[in-house]
């Protein structure tokens, strides 16, 4: 096999690192080939704050992949994170030149860089670009124009933007651990790709993905991403939240959280009056912990994270247009109770997201954990990240940025 038939994911979570090595086999599906993982350094909120110390996880992670799928890994597509990424749709129009109308590869670059001509603050700029729908002469609805015939080409795309400092220290401590970066997805739209069904993506649906230290949602309608945001809150308050409640080592309130962690009552009702030995500080006496307890103080942290984002749906207007319901991601998701809860909520039906199209001979694969990696092959393999990342200097302008992204797109797209 060569160097160029396979494609690599890396998941920069704030606790934890994540290599998938994976590539389309005969039938069109992803074959995952290795998976590697370590525990992550030097980030904050989904955010590098060191790249330094960000790079021996990833040299780890990359190393386990390596030595299982028995590839050399070279080049990776990496997700990006961050409370200061801002998704927002923008609209594009051409017109036709020529004299049979019919719209070529290059109309279509030329009105994607119309919709990427947004006014953004100084330092920031374009992370990611989601193309939504086409319309010709006015008719909406179509997701490929080329070769149609009309004289007025628009294109509606979803941008994700932010301070270019966040990419830059992504692709500093990947460049660091010896690899270049191929390409770079916002966290939200890489999980949801692993997980969502045609269905979903069409009737709508909102994929919640609940990291470390940030939960990030992507809504999808018609098709296409419609909206994102990410929330400082995750499954490190879960676990804060128990430590300081029941005053034990945070490692121990972890090993609680996984073990015996649930979000609902009636869930916790088949272990009534069952307790919990909790160890304290000090060498002290360990203490017994209800299981009722326990999820009484998780129930109320993993209601405000539902809470914060059925306002952020109703603010957008989408809290009734998600026909599909809810879909989890994330290893801060595995909790007993969480869709159910949910659907008390959102008053929509949830379910635990599973990575989808994907083949593998290990299990360790199929977990809400695996979705933003694995999210992140399948757009790879579609050519619909943002490439060569590396190779646009930090002072370089911003349409010019977006534009030389679009055309690598395209390239692999058409």
């Amino acid at each position: 096999m060569t160097k160029a038939t396979h494609i690599v994911g890396l998941d920069l979570g704030t606790s934890q690192v994540t290599v998938v090595v994976g590539q389309i086999g005969p039938t069109g599906s992803l074959e995952i080939l290795g998976l590697g993982q370590a525990p992550a350094r030097g980030l904050r909120k989904g955010v590098v704050v060191n790249p330094d110390a960000a790079v021996e996880p990833i040299r780890r992670a990359v190393e386990d992949a390596e030595r299982i799928s028995g590839l050399d890994i070279e080049s990776v597509y990496v997700s990006m994170s961050g409370t200061l990424l801002r998704g927002s749709n923008h609209r594009g129009v051409i017109a036709i030149a020529g004299r049979d109308r019919r719209i070529t590869a290059a109309d279509i670059q030329r009105v994607i860089d119309a919709a990427c001509l947004v006014t953004l603050p100084g330092g920031h700029e374009i992370v990611d670009m989601q193309p939504q729908e086409y319309l010709i002469d006015g008719q909406d609805g179509i997701t490929d124009p080329l070769g149609m015939l009309g004289s007025r080409l628009e294109a509606l795309v979803h941008l994700i933007t932010g301070p270019a400092t966040i990419r830059q220290n992504v692709v500093t401590a990947v460049n660091k651990a010896g690899l270049y970066v191929a390409g770079v997805v916002s966290e939200p739209i890489a999980a949801a790709e692993a997980v969502l069904t045609a269905d979903e993506r069409e009737y709508g649906s909102v994929a919640i993905n609940i990291g470390s230290e940030t939960t990030s949602l992507a809504v999808y309608k018609r098709g296409a991403v419609q909206h994102t945001a990410i929330f400082p809150l995750g499954g490190a308050h879960f676990t804060s939240d128990i430590a300081i409640g029941v005053r034990t080592p945070i490692p121990e309130a972890e090993r609680i959280k996984r073990e015996f962690g649930c979000v609902l009552s009636n869930i916790s009702a088949g272990h009534a009056g069952a307790t919990i030995p909790v160890p304290s500080f000090n060498q002290r006496p360990s203490r017994s912990l209800s299981v009722e307890v326990l999820c009484d103080i998780l129930q109320a942290r993993a209601e405000e994270i539902l809470h914060g984002v059925r306002d952020e749906l109703r603010r957008f207007g989408w809290e009734r247009e998600l026909g599909s319901g809810v879909v989890f991601t994330g290893g801060g998701a595995l909790l007993a109770g969480l869709p159910e809860l949910a659907e008390q909520i959102f008053d929509y039906p949830a379910r635990m997201g599973l990575p989808l199209n994907v083949s593998s001979m290990t299990e360790e694969i199929y977990s809400p954990m695996r979705a933003t990696a694995i999210g992140l092959l399948h757009i790879a393999a579609r050519g619909g990240a943002l490439h060569n990342q590396t190779a646009w200097p930090a002072d370089a302008p911003m349409v010019a940025r977006a534009a030389s992204a679009v055309k690598h797109w395209f390239t692999h797209w058409f």
